[in-house]
């Protein structure tokens, strides 16, 4: 019987030092919850944090999933402070990079509101209506030191797939 296709199995088989089993587990729990047009950002998030792990460190990601509208990684692993913090980064950005990626298809999208669930849709797959845009639309609250406080803001950059460090919003405008 020929098993099916589906890439989010791929994207395990092809990162087995990302997606071990949990000891005594066949198979490892990862499965992306997430659709297909997110399968790049996750690839991408892959390679980069594979590049980051130095020899002998180990990192097990727990899940995958959208939430609000955007991508989320959760993930355990014994890697040093500067390695954490590398992991951070791309997990950042492939986050930064699903609030503006259609989950559908992959083109850039906009976030919809239907009936209370928000999704980051192009305008072929968009479903509800589109929220407005935020006066500092694209702007992430972004963690630079593992296991601190230590946040900025940044904004992100579709064409150059970077984030920019940017000021704090003001306390005083609204949006």
């Amino acid at each position: 019987m020929a098993r099916l296709q589906d890439w989010r199995v791929e994207l395990i088989e092809s990162h087995p030092r990302l997606f071990r089993a949990p000891e005594g587990a066949e198979r490892p729990e990862a499965y992306a919850w997430c659709e297909a047009g997110w399968r790049d950002l996750l690839e991408h998030m892959c390679v980069r944090i594979e590049s980051a792990l130095r020899e002998g460190e180990t990192i097990r990601i727990w899940q995958i999933k959208e939430k609000f509208a955007e991508l989320r990684m959760y993930w355990s692993g014994d890697v040093s402070h500067e390695t954490a913090n590398r992991i951070m980064a791309a997990v950042s950005l492939a986050r930064a990079r699903s609030a503006c990626t259609c989950e559908e298809c992959g083109e850039e999208g906009r976030l919809y509101n239907k009936g209370g669930f928000y999704l980051t849709r192009c305008a072929a797959h968009a479903q509800g209506v589109e929220v407005p845009p935020k006066l500092r639309e694209n702007v992430h609250l972004v963690r630079r030191n593992w296991g601190t406080s230590d946040v900025y803001y940044a904004r992100y950059d579709r064409e150059s797939d970077t984030l920019t460090e940017v000021p704090p919003p003001s306390p005083n405008r609204e949006g």
